[in-house]
């Protein structure tokens, strides 16, 4: 199969290949490519055209985003058609080739729908246009609340572009810094955008090493951030930057809920998208004793085979063995003290073609409040605890995704008033459920639009 041998910086000036490159490596150690990384001058200047640039009309937006959903999912993109792209993709983050396609077409839903999502956030009192016919009489505008929006985004899996392309569908400008691991989907999404029509100084690529993607946050207006606790820590008190940080998805069964019927649905939402999601389960509470539960999730997760990652029937991530021995020895450490059900002697699968796979583990621990309840690993990790009335919400709280399978109804909306849990899932619907249109970590639109007063 051609392999690219670089990924290019696309700036306000089209395409441009730095001197300054860093290698592109398969989780087995090969090369695989080469990164231009741009310097903060080019950033810098990068950022100013796209400021001094007029975004498309409303209409003409969606018309592109959807041309560009179908060139993303189906063309042939630097070199690349579709399954040459899913391919790499799979061979150097090491995410399974299953995911990176149901990722990919997940990105594409994700654009075509923006007509018809890209407006929910907007209050009811609202209108989209200043010549509205209500302004006439006195309104409120939806309009943003700046022009220019970067996007530091993870390697996790394709899906992570499925949410910035909504601030393009609000009239910003947009700079992608992709990641340095798998830049390849943010280049193809970036290049599909602008096939579609978004002009080189509405939407741009610039990949950069860490120091000056600090660079590229100072010059935006606002900035969404992907990372770990450092990177939510780092950004909490910026109005201007949106942390994606650890999600710490949990599920809660009660005693009124038989979890035997519920031992696959569990296990596929800690295996999800090879368990590396914000929204993938990493902690399960269970009214009673955990031990049953924790058991019969072990034995369902310990099914899944060990395969290289491009593989069709590939569910776990695979990563470099060195890489995959770190995250081993962090488990270890993070775990004592807890009675591991899977996974206790070791997560890694060293294959034959080069990289390891990470194992999932299962851990039971003593209490709810429990710290590694918060913790997320970058695998298929899950922590199993005891759960009282007692307890209440209070170990829930931080959570991304809550899924509560209980028939208690106050329980319910206690969850759904706690604002440190960012969405609640009721039943038989795991953490990692989506759909468009429906809020991921609350609208974008939330955090970049306003109202404005308007009366003509």
């Amino acid at each position: 199969m051609p392999e690219p041998v670089h990924v290019d910086a696309l700036g306000a000036d089209g395409i441009y290949r730095t001197r300054r490159r860093m290698n592109i490596t398969r989780v087995s150690g090969e090369k695989a490519g080469e990164i231009s990384l741009v310097s903060p001058l080019y950033v810098r200047r990068t950022m100013t055209a796209l400021r001094e640039a007029v975004s498309p009309r409303a209409s003409d937006r969606f018309a592109m985003l959807e041309k560009a959903a179908e060139v993303y999912l189906q063309g042939t993109v630097g070199g690349m058609d579709a399954d040459q792209y899913a391919r790499m993709v799979s061979r150097t983050s090491g995410v399974p080739l299953r995911v990176v396609r149901e990722s990919a077409a997940g990105v594409a839903g994700t654009l075509r729908a923006l007509r018809r999502t890209a407006g929910l956030a907007m209050p009811v009192g609202a209108v989209a246009d200043w010549d509205d016919a209500r302004t006439q009489s006195g309104s409120a505008v939806w309009t943003r609340k700046g022009d220019v929006f970067a996007v530091l985004a993870s390697g996790n899996t394709p899906a992570v572009h499925g949410l910035w392309p909504e601030a393009l569908a609000l009239g910003y400008k947009v700079a992608v810094r992709p990641s340095n691991r798998e830049p390849f989907t943010a280049f193809r999404l970036v290049s599909a955008l602008r096939e579609a029509g978004f002009g080189d100084d509405v939407v741009a690529l610039l990949p950069t090493d860490h120091q000056t993607a600090d660079v590229l946050i100072a010059e935006a207006d606002y900035a969404m951030v992907y990372g770990g606790q450092d990177v939510a820590d780092k950004y909490s008190g910026s109005p201007r930057v949106l942390p994606q940080g650890p999600g710490r998805s949990k599920i809660l069964v009660t005693k009124d809920v038989d979890w035997r019927d519920k031992v696959d649905l569990i296990a596929d939402a800690v295996s999800h998208l090879g368990g590396t999601a914000c929204i993938c389960t990493t902690a399960v509470l269970v009214e009673g004793d955990p031990a049953p539960l924790a058991a019969a999730l072990a034995a369902r997760l310990s099914r899944i085979p060990s395969l290289p990652a491009d593989d069709p029937s590939a569910v776990l991530t695979v990563q470099p063995r060195e890489q995959a021995e770190r995250v081993d020895q962090h488990l270890h450490t993070v775990a004592e003290g807890t009675r591991p059900w899977l996974g206790g002697d070791s997560i890694v699968d060293e294959l034959s073609a080069g990289g390891a796979v990470l194992r999932p583990a299962v851990h039971e621990v003593s209490s709810s409040s429990a710290p590694q309840l918060d913790v997320e690993l970058p695998f298929p990790c899950v922590w199993v605890g005891p759960w009282t009335r007692q307890d209440g919400i209070t170990p829930l709280k931080q959570s991304l995704v809550v899924t509560a399978m209980t028939e208690d109804r106050g329980l319910i909306e206690s969850l759904l008033g706690e604002p440190t849990v960012t969405n609640l899932y009721v039943g038989d619907n795991p953490t990692t459920w989506t759909r468009p249109g429906v809020p991921h970590d609350g609208y974008l639109g939330e955090f970049l639009m306003r109202t404005k007063a308007v009366i003509r």
